[in-house]
């Protein structure tokens, strides 16, 4: 999938965080944080459960774009949906940083809709998006992002 194809798929949604930090901290705890979230045997298993064309090294995922401090594009595909989750970074003033996580998926036939159901409309997926930029607003004033 490339970035055309990214911005073909359906709005989902959008989660914003505003970060005190620079973009450079923010990029670095970001990646850190998607190399910590999708880690781990459980990540794979879903991932393997559910079909995953991508399985490493962000099981479920593969990278499209990565501009350093701008933007990382991640996407992938799985027997009920194909998805992609574009982080935004832009300064927003003295020393933040605004990150903005977007969501664009589809999810053809019935299995698709059940599993929209069952992700987005429950809100785990907003959890788990939110989560994220959490720990990154977290991360990245201490310095904790991967160098």
């Amino acid at each position: 999938m490339d970035v055309t194809e990214i911005h073909d798929l359906p709005f989902v949604d959008a989660h914003t965080s505003v970060v005190a930090a620079q973009p450079d901290a923010v990029w670095r705890a970001l990646a850190d944080t998607v190399d910590h979230h999708f880690a781990g045997r459980r990540t794979a298993a879903v991932a393997r459960l559910l079909g995953c064309a991508d399985r490493s090294p962000i099981p479920g995922f593969h990278v499209v774009t990565a501009v350093p401090g701008k933007e990382l594009a991640l996407a992938g595909s799985h027997r009920f949906s194909t998805y992609a989750l574009i982080f935004r970074l832009e300064e927003a003033g003295a020393g933040r940083t605004r990150l903005r996580a977007e969501t664009r998926a589809a999810f053809p036939g019935p299995a698709g809709r059940l599993y929209r159901l069952l992700v987005i409309e429950t809100r785990g997926h907003a959890v788990a998006v939110r989560r994220m930029l959490t720990t990154v607003r977290e991360r990245a004033p201490k310095g904790r992002g991967a160098a």
